[in-house]
């Protein structure tokens, strides 16, 4: 019954992104309920998570969907020769940002469940020369990623759309070489969110429903293998969060926050 359960949430959730990938327009159009505020421009969304402008004019255009609750970029410390990986790439920002972070000699993945999604950004990369930057469609609970062969995961409100979080963790575990690291942005509770709210699936396909508690998270990063795990509240996103879903109370439920933690240099 959970499979069903679960795939039922997956499907939700990769419709609502592909209809975020198809649109045309060239303001947000898809919002509340795809991480973004309506009649908003996916520019201003971005700079009030805190990309510069700088880094939202280095990407293709298009492929900033404003589809974030944080930037995983401020925290990556990414560094050239690097391999970097992104769960739930949308549209591509996030791997292009990091593309020229690691340089010619490094390399960024997408993976992203939305063949709309993956289409979008592969053509982009095509597009404007990405040679480092390649787009995997998978699922994030069971990356299409050989072990060990990733230096940083990063993430921008993308987990908690996850029905399976410990298999994430688990297999971010996997795919991370020995000392690798977790750069991710997420939206987490801060109080039990009412039955209301967690049974509506446009709720979960925007980031609300699913947010799982912070000891909860530690736990499963902990059950993974992690070590250093740190999670760190944004207490300022509530006044964004209280603009998904005008009227629900969502920002007395979740808030954004910094996740951070590593693969232990010793682990076989």
């Amino acid at each position: 019954m959970n499979n069903v359960k679960n795939d039922k949430i997956r499907q939700q959730v990769r419709e609502t992104y592909a209809n975020v990938a198809k649109s045309t327009t060239e303001k947000f159009s898809c919002g509340p309920s795809c991480c973004g505020s309506k009649d908003v421009s996916p520019q201003t969304i971005s700079s009030q998570l805190g990309y510069s402008d700088n880094e939202m004019a280095s990407v293709p255009e298009g492929a900033d969907m404003g589809l974030g609750c944080g930037n995983p970029q401020a925290i990556a410390n990414l560094k050239p020769g690097e391999t970097v990986l992104d769960l739930g790439s949308g549209g591509g920002f996030d791997c292009f940002i990091a593309a020229r972070q690691v340089g010619k000699n490094g390399f960024s993945i997408g993976v992203d469940m939305t063949p709309d999604m993956i289409s979008k950004s592969r053509k982009n990369a095509s597009e404007c020369g990405y040679d480092n930057v390649v787009f995997r469609l998978g699922e994030i609970e069971y990356l299409p990623i050989a072990d060990k062969t990733v230096d940083v995961i990063m993430s921008n409100c993308v987990i908690n759309l996850s029905p399976d979080k410990q298999q994430v963790f688990n297999d971010c575990y996997r795919v991370l070489r020995a000392g690798g690291r977790l750069a991710i942005s997420d939206i987490i509770a801060i109080a039990e969110i009412p039955s209301k709210i967690k049974e509506d699936m446009a709720v979960y396909s925007g980031c609300v429903a699913g947010a799982s508690k912070v000891e909860d998270l530690k736990e499963m990063l902990i059950q993974a293998g992690f070590s250093k795990v740190s999670i760190e509240i944004k207490e300022e996103s509530k006044e964004f969060i209280k603009e998904w879903f005008p009227g629900s109370g969502a920002e007395k439920y979740v808030v954004s926050a910094i996740i951070e933690a590593e693969k232990p240099l010793c682990c076989c």
